[in-house]
């Protein structure tokens, strides 16, 4: 058996594509550096994290946290993922650079990607080749077909640019919210089905479709689920010709989870659901060869000891920089075996930060820690571990003066403060993080909630600080993620090294 949300991390603006009885997905991660990532799965079930479509994604101010810039919340959205005359294609689209991107390679897994860009943005877009020619199809309320060029460097002149679905959110009735966007279409049987997420006011995401007997339409629609919130995504068959929906709900502090959701055809359309519901449950068994717990994230989350030997990944997939990284100022060779970060300039917070290294949080509840070196912070420095997210916490270390003290901070109302602070009189310490985010089974007034600790020895651990309400905020538009960071508030140039980052399923802080 299977339950839902088949990824209970934040995974969200899933494109997907089936390639013999190999799945590909990929996803939105805004403003982190490597971007857009591409899973593999046999079943639907277990995922895999493959690879990256880019290293980063431009450079501009806000994607490198210059000049009082940063690109939270924007960076690159929904991507659109494709194969065409044996070409993968990646497209996205960035609200920070107001271009498109287009990524292509013959080998998904492992690449290289070649990459090209255009402008004008167009927004949510979605890649779709037929009968020889490429399009977009994107917009938000009033959903545009645009063709390109047929190297996909552009919009192509004196081609097909119109209205397909004027106020397409219109189907689902009620005062209207968030218009319809994240558009996805998907051919089948000679139809075209276009799919789309809408929010009444006062309702809930709900998931659309529309189809016609041609690409230009016209279009008739209708509303294939209205349940639990989960919308925007698209339809995939297997191998033996089953359907389902891969779409997500906002799941709280932890961000966007994908749900799978039965899928059957039925007077040409695609019906949604069991009784209209997307349900908890499905009779569908997992991939016999993946893991339970958080292993099971196969990659999506990792543990990590630093050590590489030569011709290594430098970093696993699951790790992510917080906007672009400053390469220069991160090290897994200047002492072996641990990472190192280096402050190149004078921060006051941590989502200033730049050379924050951070991976998803997972659900039902997830904790981590690390060991950290501080012998190498200049007064000023504070180095540790957080929970990043705009209402952030962290557990770290501080040089004040040379005195070294352990320090809980919050930023519950988007200004940190510090919580507690213990002196300590030595450099190594060890730090845990830990998410409990089981708001479905709280009961009203629930709230996601993050704590801290701390032990000298790896083996006694206290809490310290108050637990952190975590919310999911829109400035941000992202699940919380552990966060290993390193600033300086006077003096640039001291250096913070951490070792053996290891994730848990469990609860522990305190033990």
């Amino acid at each position: 058996m299977t339950r839902n949300p088949v990824i209970w991390a934040d995974v969200p603006d899933m494109a997907i594509l089936r390639d013999g009885d190999t799945y590909y997905m990929s996803s939105t991660t805004m403003h982190m550096s490597p971007g857009v990532p591409i899973m593999k799965s046999h079943d639907l079930v277990d995922w895999k994290l493959v690879g990256y479509a880019y290293d980063t994604l431009d450079d501009a101010d806000a994607l490198n946290v210059e000049n009082g810039q940063s690109a939270y919340g924007a960076g690159s959205w929904a991507s659109s993922l494709r194969k065409h005359d044996g070409v993968y294609y990646v497209t996205t689209f960035s609200g920070t650079t107001r271009k498109n991107y287009v990524y292509t390679t013959d080998d998904i897994e492992h690449g290289p990607w070649k990459k090209q860009s255009f402008e004008p943005m167009l927004h949510d877009h979605s890649l779709f080749f037929d009968d020889g020619r490429a399009y977009m199809i994107y917009g938000g309320g009033d959903i545009r077909l645009v063709e390109l060029k047929a190297d996909l460097s552009g919009v192509k002149p004196g081609g097909v640019d119109q209205v397909i679905v004027r106020d397409a959110g219109a189907v689902a009735g009620g005062r209207r919210g968030l218009p319809a966007e994240g558009s996805q279409m998907v051919k089948h049987d000679g139809r075209y089905y276009l799919f789309n997420i809408t929010w009444p006011r006062g309702d809930m995401r709900t998931q659309i479709v529309h189809r016609a007997d041609q690409l230009t339409g016209p279009y008739e629609g209708r509303v294939v689920l209205h349940d639990q919130g989960v919308a925007q995504g698209t339809i995939v068959d297997t191998p033996d010709g089953d359907w389902y929906a891969f779409i997500f709900q906002d799941h709280g502090a932890v961000g966007r989870t994908p749900w799978l959701v039965p899928v059957r055809w039925e007077d040409g359309w695609p019906v949604h659901g069991v009784d209209g519901k997307a349900p908890r449950v499905l009779d569908l068994p997992a991939d016999p060869d993946g893991l339970a717990g958080p292993d099971g994230l196969s990659g999506i989350v990792a543990s990590d000891d630093f050590e590489r030997a030569a011709g290594d990944r430098p970093l696993p997939l699951a790790w992510q920089w917080n906007h672009n990284p400053v390469n220069e100022l991160w090290s897994l060779d200047q002492r072996p075996g641990w990472l190192r970060l280096t402050t190149g300039r004078v921060d006051q917070t941590l989502v200033q930060t730049r050379n924050t290294l951070t991976q998803r949080t997972f659900g039902p509840a997830c904790s981590a820690t690390v060991k950290l070196d501080a012998s190498g912070l200049r007064d000023g420095d504070v180095a540790g571990l957080g929970l990043l997210q705009r209402q952030y916490g962290y557990v770290g270390v501080q040089n004040d003066g040379g005195q070294l003290a352990v320090v809980a901070v919050a930023a519950e109302r988007y200004q940190p403060s510090e919580q507690a602070r213990t002196p300590i009189d030595q450099p190594v310490v060890y730090l845990r993080a830990e998410c409990d985010f089981r708001d479905r089974e709280g009961g009203p007034g629930w709230v996601d909630r993050g704590g801290f600790a701390y032990s000298l020895d790896g083996q006694e651990w206290k809490s310290i600080g108050d637990p952190l309400p975590m919310a999911y905020t829109l400035p941000h538009f992202m699940g919380y993620r552990f966060a290993l960071f390193s600033l300086s508030t006077n003096t640039p140039g001291g250096h913070a090294d951490f070792d053996d980052f290891t994730i848990s399923d469990q609860l522990r802080a305190g033990e």
